[in-house]
């Protein structure tokens, strides 16, 4: 490593246009193991394999502008959110190929009944809705999420991140549960 950490945060947040690629390199394994965890409940489900979405998260940081990564926690909770949305994006990319969605169809026949939706994939969309919905009302509970349920962070290594107490990390857990829930039950409505 060229330079600490922190340096490079720095750089990043600032805009330096090798400071992600930099940071990037250094994060590496903690991102191909945040990477691992975002397949991991997908059982083999997904063609997508942990370096492909590692390196399109890669990609996907590396083109956006004025993102802001003030800590360790924050990039890496920001790669997560970034894996997320790709892993999304193939779900649903797969499902409209499934359903016929690389056809152009031109009358429909009635007599048979429509598929039924793939429920693991409409709560991944529904649950990633609702976490954009919290990181309007509170980024911090959306970081938390990302960090916890998608990144895979035990509540101990979270709190070492944020450097705050597990209690609290447990607290602000239990917190962005219930508002997530709570926006969960609005948007089935």
């Amino acid at each position: 490593m060229s330079e600490p950490l922190s340096t490079l945060i720095r750089n990043a947040a600032s805009g330096h246009p090798s400071a992600v690629g930099e940071l990037y390199g250094v994060l590496y394994r903690e991102l191909h193991a945040i990477a691992q965890r975002q397949l991991r409940g997908s059982d083999g489900a997904l063609t997508l394999g942990t370096t492909t979405l590692l390196h399109e998260a890669y990609l996907n940081m590396r083109d956006r502008e004025g993102e802001q990564f003030p800590d360790r926690a924050h990039f890496l909770a920001y790669a997560a959110r970034a894996m997320r949305g790709l892993v999304i994006d193939h779900v649903r990319r797969k499902q409209a190929t499934k359903r016929g969605g690389e056809f152009h169809i031109t009358s429909a026949n009635t007599d048979v009944p429509a598929q039924p939706a793939d429920h693991s994939a409409g709560a991944l969309e529904e649950l990633s809705e609702a976490l954009d919905q919290l990181a309007t009302t509170d980024a911090a509970l959306a970081e938390l999420v990302d960090l916890h349920f998608f990144a895979g962070f035990s509540f101990v290594e979270i709190a070492q991140l944020r450097g705050v107490s597990d209690r609290t990390v447990q607290r602000d857990w239990r917190k962005a549960r219930l508002l997530l829930h709570h926006t969960l039950k609005r948007l089935e409505h």
